[in-house]
C-alpha cells in the first residue's frame, strides 16, 4: 500500500509540474509570420516600384482611426510626412546615387501570403515609386523598417527584372542587399537563417525532437534518430514545395500535434530508445510537409526554387544540430542526479499537454 502511494504521488507530481511549464511556456505554435513584411520589387530601366505589406503598427502614426489599416485618404493626407518616414527607413541606391521616394500609394493589388490573409486588417500595403536620371544597372537597398526588439522581424523580397527573379529576405540583422545580379551567396545565406529561425521558432518542432531525445543514449545514436527525421523530411519538403505532393495543411498540422504526443507518451513507459529512429524516419515525412508551409507561402518562382529550397533544409539541420548537441548534454548532466527521472517524466508530461493543445486548436479551432 505504501508504494502505491509512492508511485501515484510521483505519477501527480509529474503531471503537476507538466502542466505548470505548459501555462508558463506556452505560446503559439503557429506565429512564424505574424511580424512578416512582404516585398515585390519590379526594376525597370530608370524606375522602380516597390509594392510593401507591412504590419500596420510599423506605421500606426499615419493611422488616423487606429483600424489597424492604412486608407487611401490617411496615405493622402499623410503623403509627405509617409515620404520622409520611409525614406529614413528604406534606401535604394543606384551607382552611388540615392533616389528619394517619389509617390507612395494605397496598393490594393499586393499578394499576400495566406497567413497574412487571415489576419488581413493587421497590415497595410503600398505602392513606393522611385526614379533615377541614368538607367539602372547596379542597385543596392538598405531596409530598416522592422518591429522593435523582434528579432524574428523579417521582410521577404522578391526583385524582378528582365525576367528573372531573385529573392531576399531582409532581417534586423541583414539589411542590406544587391538587387541586381546579386551574388548567388547572398540568396544562399539569407534561405538558410530563415531554415535556421523556422525550426528554433517552430516549437512544435523543437519538441518533437526534444521528446525523441528525451529516453537518452549514445550521442551516435541519437544523431542517427535525428538523421532519419532530417532525411524523411528532407523528401517531403521538397515534393511538397515542389507541388508534386499536396497535403492541405489543416491536416498536416493535426498531425504533426499527434506525432508529438506519441512521441512524449512513449516517454512514460518505454526504458530504451531502440528501434526509434524508425519512428523517427516516419513521423518526420509529415513534418517536412510542414516546413514546406513557410516556403509555399513565399510563392516562389521556379527559377530559383531548388536553390532556396537546398538552403532553407540546410538551414533547418544547422538548427536542428545546435538543439539535439544542447539537449543531449542537458540530459547527460541530468543523469547525475537522483530525480533525473521525475523531471524528465516531467517534461514528456509538459509535452503531452502542449501537444493535446495545440491538436484540439487545430482540429476544432481553425
Amino acid at each position: 500500500m505504501p508504494h502505491q502511494i509512492s508511485i501515484a504521488w510521483k505519477i501527480f507530481i509529474c503531471w503537476g509540474l507538466g502542466l505548470l511549464m505548459v501555462l508558463s511556456l506556452a505560446t503559439p505554435s503557429q506565429a512564424h509570420w505574424a511580424d512578416l513584411a512582404v516585398a515585390d520589387i519590379q526594376i525597370r530601366e530608370r524606375d522602380v516600384d516597390l509594392n510593401l505589406t507591412v504590419p500596420t503598427g510599423l506605421i500606426a502614426q499615419f493611422d488616423d482611426d487606429k483600424n489597424q489599416q492604412l486608407s487611401e485618404a490617411e496615405i493622402t493626407t499623410h503623403q509627405k510626412d509617409l515620404q520622409t518616414f520611409l525614406n529614413e527607413k528604406i534606401r535604394l541606391t543606384v551607382a552611388g546615387e540615392r533616389s528619394e521616394t517619389l509617390i507612395v500609394k494605397s496598393n490594393s493589388t499586393v499578394k499576400i501570403p495566406s497567413n497574412l490573409t487571415a489576419t488581413p486588417d493587421t497590415h497595410s500595403s503600398l505602392l513606393l515609386q522611385y526614379r533615377w536620371s541614368q538607367p539602372i544597372e547596379q542597385l543596392q537597398m538598405h531596409y530598416d523598417l522592422f518591429i522593435a526588439g523582434v528579432s524574428t522581424a523579417r521582410c521577404l523580397a522578391q526583385v524582378f527584372r528582365a525576367g528573372q527573379v531573385d529573392n531576399l529576405v531582409f532581417t534586423p540583422d541583414s539589411q542590406n542587399a544587391a538587387l541586381i545580379d546579386a551574388p548567388i551567396l547572398q540568396q544562399i545565406s539569407s534561405f538558410i537563417r530563415l531554415g535556421i529561425e523556422h525550426i528554433w521558432t517552430g516549437y512544435d518542432h523543437i519538441l518533437f525532437l526534444v521528446s525523441l531525445l528525451m529516453l537518452g543514449g549514445e550521442l551516435g545514436y541519437l544523431l542517427k534518430v535525428v538523421t532519419a527525421f532530417s532525411l524523411s523530411h528532407s523528401v517531403t519538403l521538397f515534393l511538397a514545395a515542389l507541388n508534386i505532393v499536396s497535403v492541405p495543411s489543416r491536416w498536416v498540422e493535426i498531425a504533426i500535434a499527434l506525432s508529438i504526443a506519441y512521441i512524449a507518451s512513449e516517454n512514460l513507459w518505454k526504458k530504451e530508445a531502440r528501434a526509434r529512429w524508425q519512428l523517427a524516419f516516419g513521423f518526420g515525412l509529415i513534418h517536412g510537409l510542414g516546413f514546406s508551409s513557410a516556403l509555399q507561402e513565399l510563392d516562389l518562382p521556379r527559377t530559383n526554387l531548388v536553390t532556396s529550397l537546398a538552403s532553407f533544409s540546410v538551414g533547418i539541420e544547422i538548427g536542428q544540430f545546435a538543439i539535439v548537441l544542447a539537449v543531449y548534454f542537458a540530459l547527460s548532466y541530468l543523469r547525475k542526479f537522483p530525480w533525473d527521472l521525475t523531471v524528465r517524466r516531467m517534461i514528456s508530461v509538459g509535452v503531452i499537454i502542449m501537444s493535446a493543445i495545440w491538436f484540439w486548436e487545430r482540429a476544432f479551432m481553425g
